[in-house]
């Protein structure tokens, strides 16, 4: 078996559903949502949180879409907990489809049910017809809903109040994927032959997430509202430090964000996102370091680089990014460029 791959704008946030700390879907203006978010230290701009009220009030999935790192499924997460609901997360893959995303049957618990069945009918001494019967009604015990084990998108239309469903890098599955699951949000119900259709009395709230590595179709797109989530800004970047590692120096938090913006200039194989951002702020913190310099980088390298191509690159323009922690001027991007053998990503290094 296939393992189990979560309205109205006002200009001020209502406080008393602040200080209760969940939001309820009629309270969900951008500005509530922006200073929701925030209270649990995840910062979203203005043009996601305007997305992400409408696709809530207009109950419509909402397409998220950006580089890898940006904080996409921490978003979907972060929602959930403001909603106060329930998170279920479907991971595509290639090769994702519809029965193992929707539901199967437990066969060890069925096949032990059998066995269970055969052994109470053999210490009985009754007519032939009764051992048919027996044997008919056990077939149809087989398919009672107890025996059936819920994927995630079978169990968000499942709920009793609506949950959070992300359905992460749907860009990862293949088109059927895909074709199967423009239809299931348009009706929100799914048939099982041998229990009836089940409909969402509850629809969910749905994210989808894509990084493009392959064109969505254009039904599916139609279908949802659009966001675009791209590396915060410097600013917004210690913003999202000072939300979750208060603690940090104002000084280290500026050279790690002018260091991050630096690195995302570069033709890397991997740039570094978000999520690398605070691993190396609390490794800095960790090691004591309350500014950064040329060796604290090169020995804390492997928080934000993680491909050798990328240490090499780093190694040789390391020199040019000392005006990170100096307060020199910035550094021209066009210094900073390499030279590369198949477009951004591959580094060749002398």
């Amino acid at each position: 078996m296939t393992p189990g791959p979560d309205t109205s704008d006002t200009d001020t946030p209502d406080t008393d559903i602040l200080d209760a700390g969940i939001l309820s879907v009629g309270n969900l203006g951008p500005d509530a949502l922006s200073a929701a978010f925030e209270q649990r230290g995840h910062i979203i701009g203005e043009d996601f949180a305007t997305a992400l009220s409408l696709s809530l009030t207009l109950k419509r999935p909402l397409l998220l879409e950006g580089p890898a790192g940006v904080g996409k499924t921490q978003s979907a997460r972060t929602l959930s907990e403001v909603l106060g609901t329930r998170l279920i997360r479907l991971q595509c893959y290639e090769g994702l489809d519809a029965q193992s995303a929707l539901y199967e049957w437990n066969y060890p618990r069925q096949l032990l049910h059998l066995r269970l069945h055969e052994q109470t009918v053999q210490v009985k001494a009754v007519q032939v017809k009764a051992l048919q019967a027996e044997a008919v009604q056990a077939e149809t015990d087989l398919y009672r809903p107890e025996f059936l084990l819920r994927r995630p998108l079978l169990e968000a239309i499942s709920q009793p109040v609506a949950p959070v469903l992300l359905i992460d890098e749907i860009d990862r599955a293949d088109e059927a994927f895909e074709a199967f699951l423009l239809e299931l949000l348009s009706d929100w119900q799914i048939s099982i032959p041998e229990l009836g259709t089940i409909v969402a009395e509850h629809p969910p709230h749905v994210i989808l997430t894509g990084n493009r590595t392959r064109d969505l179709s254009d039904a599916l797109r139609r279908r949802c509202l659009y966001a675009w989530q791209d590396y915060p800004t410097p600013e917004e970047e210690r913003r999202i430090i000072a939300a979750r590692l208060p603690g940090l120096s104002d000084t280290l938090a500026q050279q790690i964000t002018r260091m991050m913006a630096e690195l995302r200039t570069m033709p890397l194989r991997k740039l570094p996102g978000v999520a690398e951002t605070l691993d190396w702020a609390l490794a800095l913190t960790s090691l004591g370091r309350d500014s950064l310099d040329e060796a604290t980088v090169r020995r804390t390298r492997g928080c934000i680089l993680k491909a050798r191509e990328d240490w090499d690159a780093l190694e040789r323009c390391l020199p040019l990014l000392k005006a990170v922690w100096t307060d020199a001027a910035p550094v021209p991007t066009a210094a900073k460029k390499l030279e590369t053998d198949f477009g951004v990503g591959s580094v060749r290094v002398p």
